[in-house]
């Protein structure tokens, strides 16, 4: 008899609300285990973030980092506590390390709207924001973190390094994001690449090597825009993006700006994503002024479950495991027509959200 598959995720929930998003999404994902066919989860809890540091001196140790490598996905929380920082100033950012330590160059971060949510656009075509941000996330300017220098406490410096071989694939895997888009909504692909090849020479090489590889894919739309104008355009029609590829720094802005048109970043999923490796997590970060609320919302850990279920559907060529992806996404859906979360000025915290959408889940 064969036996059925099963994946061993490491499961990192991290400071603040972290835990309590982590356990509502395993909470979604053990309900989710009766449509799977037999597939397991396997989970492995590891400690890191702010806390741990604060505890131990250590944010993430080496044996953490090797269950990580080990394990088929890593389901993150939120890292960081304002409080906590490294000798340097700087914020204990425990995924910034997982990025580079599983070279994971490709930020994935959706942004959709629900139309049955307050809209904070009021053109009716706000309705409709369905758009995916990619973001080079070994290079670009947060390349420096750790590496910038201070000269006699008078002037700081920070280096960006784009090479050929980050934009080259991280331009491949924006295409292929496109492509995947347009053959599931059935529409047009269009990928654009957000710079600033006006100013800065490391931007328009970054764009020289996008335009190399948009070539090669003849049926996806591509152009290029500058950061500053992309973002206003955004704000004033974001309906008109369907992949946006930037830089790191400037794909963070953007995404939680792209957040802030759909209502909330707490709706936002993320996946960084490698050649072997990959890490889900919400868009948002640790929120400890609401930690023990009961208050936070946990779509967007839940939609990175999503993320990572899909990620391993075409990984291991297990489709069950894609089907659950819309198991979730089609539940969070209905369920945000049943209750109103707390950013969206109701009373449904992390419980009733929870329960939502499980009760969803029954029902396909």
């Amino acid at each position: 008899m064969k036996k059925e598959p099963r994946f061993s995720i490491a499961v990192l929930p991290g400071d603040g609300i972290g835990p309590e998003i982590v356990a509502s999404c395993l909470e979604v994902l053990a309900t989710l285990h009766e449509r799977l066919g037999g597939i397991t989860l396997d989970y492995r809890h590891i400690e890191g973030g702010a806390a741990h540091y604060q505890k131990t001196g250590t944010a993430f140790s080496a044996d953490s980092l090797e269950q990580c490598r080990q394990a088929d996905a890593v389901l993150f929380g939120a890292i960081g506590l304002p409080e906590v920082r490294y000798p340097d100033g700087t914020e204990i950012t425990t995924q910034f390390d997982l990025r580079f330590e599983l070279d994971l160059y490709a930020g994935l971060r959706p942004i959709r709207s629900y139309p049955s949510l307050p809209r904070v656009l009021v053109d009716p075509r706000g309705a409709q924001i369905d758009l995916v941000i990619v973001r080079e996330q070994t290079e670009g300017l947060l390349y420096s973190r750790g590496r910038g220098t201070l000269e006699a406490d008078n002037i700081a410096h920070e280096t960006m390094k784009i090479s050929r071989e980050g934009s080259r694939r991280i331009s491949e895997f924006a295409f292929r994001v496109a492509e995947r888009r347009a053959r599931s909504k059935r529409r047009t692909a269009h990928v654009t690449c957000v710079d600033k090849a006006n100013v800065l020479s490391s931007m328009a090489f970054f764009r020289r090597i996008f335009t190399e590889v948009a070539a090669a894919h003849a049926s996806v739309r591509a152009d290029c825009a500058y950061i500053d104008s992309t973002a206003m355009h955004l704000v004033k029609a974001p309906w008109d993006f369907d992949v946006m590829l930037t830089e790191n720094a400037f794909g963070g802005i953007l995404s939680d700006l792209a957040a802030g048109l759909v209502g909330s970043i707490g709706l936002a999923p993320s996946a960084d994503i490698g050649d072997r490796h990959a890490v889900f997590q919400p868009a948002h970060g640790s929120a400890p002024d609401i930690a023990g609320k009961g208050i936070a919302n946990p779509v967007g850990q839940i939609l990175s479950a999503a993320l990572m279920l899909d990620w391993l559907a075409d990984r291991h060529g297990e489709p069950r495991l894609a089907h659950g992806a819309r198991i979730i996404e089609r539940a969070v859906e209905r369920a945000l027509t049943t209750i109103r979360p707390v950013e969206f000025g109701g009373k449904d915290g992390t419980p009733a959200i929870t329960k939502a959408i499980i009760t969803q889940i029954r029902k396909e």
